[in-house]
Formats: structure tokens, sequence, C-alpha cells
């Protein structure tokens, strides 16, 4: 099943409602079956409680549900799950090392934990510096080479993982290629995340070593760089990054860990502001992000 939030200015609700397509590309709405299913993380608390997956506690409560259009998702969508953190993984894919190796006056640095068995591993946004479906991510006004990082998401509730989404790990490249220690400064900055459109459960996704992923960026409605790379390509696999972030770390309630890009625009490219990234996943969907200087 997938899951969204989606506004809901109708039925007078603020925070949106939690709505689920089930296998048959039905929409319901979970909230008007209960109020205790205002969000994904309260649906991923009910699934804990009675030791349940989350697509079971959604198919519980189905029969209670008004459906829903399936023509307004996109439009409605909202951030799908508001998370405690987001944390992101580095030099994950080959061409991302190349990539953060060529940008580095230390390519050392990067090479060494291309090859080493401990991950890369920062805390990328909170929740007040990510956006959802639709909202303008940021590029720093204070930097000149800006880039997408396209990203498959891991969701995590309680420590555990619940579900997958699609994550722009927005970039600028030449802060963080002046030295390794100006990482935070080029990653953690108003609007540097996306999330969305919707978090599909496991079962949906299945292996997520076998999705393709695709970036398409438009400026005055030319494509200005499109590719596509498959999620089999990572170096580390998903189990190996959640084992690592979950080490010696208290994780808040609800988490999404992002596991890096393996599509980067060339050196000649930077984002500019009004450009439209959209970045799409297997089995997951297409999220769409204009862009802002910030």
């Amino acid at each position: 099943m997938r899951y969204y939030r989606l506004s809901d200015e109708e039925h007078g609700s603020r925070s949106g409602s939690l709505v689920v397509i089930d296998d048959d590309d039905d929409a319901y709405d979970l909230t008007t079956a209960s109020d205790d299913l205002g969000s994904f993380t309260e649906l991923a608390r009910a699934a804990n409680a009675c030791n349940q997956s989350i697509d079971a506690i959604a198919r519980s409560r189905i029969s209670d549900a008004d459906p829903r259009d399936l023509d307004t998702i996109d439009t409605n969508a909202l951030l799908p799950v508001v998370p405690d953190e987001v944390w992101a993984a580095g030099v994950t894919y080959r061409i991302s090392e190349q990539a953060r190796t060529a940008e580095s006056g230390k390519p050392e640095v990067y090479i060494d934990v291309y090859d080493s068995e401990r991950p890369e591993l920062f805390l990328k946004a909170t929740a007040s510096r990510t956006v959802g479906p639709g909202d303008a991510i940021g590029v720093r006004g204070d930097s000149e080479w800006d880039v997408p990082e396209p990203e498959l998401g891991i969701v995590l509730h309680r420590g555990e993982v619940v579900g997958y989404t699609i994550g722009n790990d927005v970039s600028s490249r030449d802060i963080e290629g002046e030295n390794p220690l100006y990482l935070p400064q080029a990653k953690v900055y108003d609007r540097c995340c996306s999330l969305g459109p919707c978090v599909a459960s496991p079962d949906v996704v299945g292996d997520p070593h076998d999705l393709t992923m695709s970036l398409t960026i438009e400026r005055d409605d030319e494509v200005v760089y499109e590719e596509t790379t498959s999620t089999s390509e990572m170096v580390t696999t998903c189990d190996q990054l959640v084992e690592y972030l979950r080490q010696h770390n208290s994780l808040p309630e609800t988490l999404v860990l992002l596991t890096g890009t393996a599509l980067v625009p060339p050196e000649t490219f930077t984002l500019h502001e009004q450009d439209q990234v959209t970045i799409d996943i297997d089995r997951i969907g297409r999220l769409v992000n204009d862009t802002v200087v910030v």
C-alpha cells in the first residue's frame, strides 16, 4: 500500500488526512475511520501496539473509511511523513564517489569512505527544513554550484523499517568541495530536503535494490538534464545503512534515512531559481519541486 498525507480544507483539517491507496488502486481516507489515524506516525504506532504491519492495520479500517478521488491525490499531496530527523548516507554509489572526489581538494577522504565498511552518515534535516511535493526546494544564496540529489528514502519508526519514500538531498557542491568540514553548511539549511509523494510499504517496494530511479530538471519549460539509474548500483545495502545508524544512537520515533545518489549532473550545471526538479522511483511515485534561493 501507498500512504499519502493530503490537505483537507473541506473538513477543516489543517494537518491533513492520512490517505491510503490499496492494491486495487482505490483510495481511502483512513482519518475518517479513526481520529487516531491522522498521520503515518500514528498508523505506525497502532501497528507497533498490535504487533502487526502498517498494511494490516490499514486493511482492517478501510471498510470504515471514506473513499477519496484518485484524481486529487497529486494536487493535494503534502509531506507524507513529518520526520523528527532526516539522515543521509554519502558515497554509496561509484558515481557519487567520483563526483565528490573531483570537487574536493582532499579527494582521498571520499575514496577511503567508498572502500570502507563503515558508511558516511550525517544529519541532513529537521522537519522544519524539509518540504513536501509541490513545495520549493532551496539553494543557498552564498553558493554558486548547487545540485539536486535524488535518493531512495527509508522510513523508520522506533528504529524499524516501515516504508520507503523519495528524497531530494539538495547540496552545495562548492561549499562542500572547499573543505569536507563544511559539509553541514553544504547540506543543512532552509528547504534543503524534500520528501514524497508518499510512503510505500515494504510489501509494495519489494527489493529496495531493484528500483529504477530517474531525475529530470526543467528550466523555462525545457529539459536541461535527464538521466536514469538503478538502486542495484548501491555498494552498501539498506540494511547495512540502517544497522550503522542505530549503533550507539538513540533514534527519535520517526525518521527518514536517505541512501545516497547515483545521478549527478555535470560540473557545468547548477540549479537556478524556478527550475523544476522531478524524481521518479519505481513502485513509489514521482516527487516534483520548484527551486528558490534561500
